[in-house]
């Protein structure tokens, strides 16, 4: 069961939509699981309790009941006080879009770096909702009365107890992590002295990163129609105008709403963006929302720190597109990964941008 709010107090980019929506259940069919059910719920304001309101939450409890639905998955980011309630109220577990996301990442990441960073991620969602999860306990006296001013009841010792393994757990995952950022930091001075130039991939998620890491390289990576398939950083070599040694590295994708901590605990593979001599920005051109995630990905790679590396806007899958004039520009080209279509003339604007930068 979907459910989304979208509320006239919300930021813009935190109001569910139809697309995110449906978004959501690519999600969660990425998951393994199936949407049967959907509510798109308009209001002035998040309810503080329960999000969405005790009206609402009887419609959902009586169209979970009807289609049989194990689980309740909302577009939105809950608080931890809230997705108790929602728990309790509607009968089922219920998953917020974060939740699910570090789900995914959890079942897919393959390599160490990349479990560490999934588990990294999941600390630091679980750390701020401790004290969500805890508030049965957190007033409790041997009489049952509110815990006098100076006392402490098992919730709040027991709560202390878990905060400060999580705080453990961080701290040992970010050494670890920072021992995988200086291996890289190595590896690109090594690059660096030997003058290999780095093409980044980025681009939203399925838009066909991996395809076409394929398609320049042979590389083999698994290459799925889904959401996050690829996780863990790839990077292989190719020749370029048969003088030029090239260095091309598969990245994590975007999406909307994407979890802050999730982007903070992947900075040991999204910082390759910020040292490449060239990113090569995937667009898939037959999606309707492609301007939307074009806008996602910009966003981010600027938060990265990334906004000022020289970037080919690479418009793929055109083989599908149905406009008139497919895009055209200095810093722009469409292909079909699928095909080869156009990939020639990426290859081309590539070996220029790197041949400007090296007379530069």
């Amino acid at each position: 069961m979907l459910a989304g709010l979208c509320a006239a107090s919300m930021p813009p980019e935190e109001r569910s939509t139809p697309e995110s929506m449906d978004e959501l259940a690519s999600l969660v069919e990425t998951f393994g699981g199936k949407a049967s059910a959907l509510v798109l719920v308009n209001s002035k304001a998040p309810e503080a309790r329960s999000f969405i309101g005790s009206g609402k939450i009887k419609e959902i409890k009586e169209l979970t009941e009807t289609e049989q639905c194990r689980m309740v998955v909302f577009d939105n980011e809950l608080s931890p006080s809230q997705m108790r309630v929602l728990t309790e109220e509607l009968g089922v577990k219920v998953l917020d879009r974060s939740g699910l996301i570090l789900d995914i990442f959890a079942q897919r990441a393959k390599t160490k770096e990349g479990r560490l960073q999934v588990e990294l991620a999941r600390y630091r969602y679980l750390l701020p909702r401790l004290v969500g999860m805890w508030t049965h306990l957190a007033g409790q006296t041997a009489s049952g009365a509110a815990s006098p001013v100076g006392t402490r009841g098992p919730g709040e010792t027991q709560l202390e107890a878990d905060k400060r393994h999580i705080r453990r757990k961080i701290r040992k995952l970010e050494k670890e992590l920072e021992e995988v950022r200086r291996i890289r930091k190595v590896q690109r001075k090594m690059r660096e002295k030997n003058s290999v130039p780095v093409a980044a991939l980025v681009g939203y998620t399925n838009a066909g990163k991996s395809t076409l890491l394929n398609r320049l390289t042979g590389a083999g990576v698994t290459a799925n129609d889904r959401l996050f398939d690829t996780l863990d950083t790839t990077t292989r070599k190719i020749r370029v105008s048969g003088i030029h040694e090239l260095l091309i590295s598969d990245t994590v994708g975007f999406i909307r709403k994407l979890p802050a901590h999730l982007t903070e605990s992947f900075k040991a593979t999204l910082e390759e963006l910020c040292f490449a001599d060239v990113l090569l920005h995937v667009v898939d051109i037959s999606n309707p929302d492609k301007d939307e995630h074009i806008s996602v990905t910009r966003e981010l790679i600027f938060r990265l720190g990334a906004g000022e590396t020289p970037c080919i806007t690479v418009f793929n899958k055109c083989d599908l597109y149905s406009g008139e004039l497919p895009p055209r520009g200095a810093d722009t080209v469409c292909i079909s990964a699928g095909t080869g279509e156009g990939v020639d003339e990426l290859v081309m604007k590539i070996a220029e941008i790197l041949a400007d930068r090296k007379s530069g």
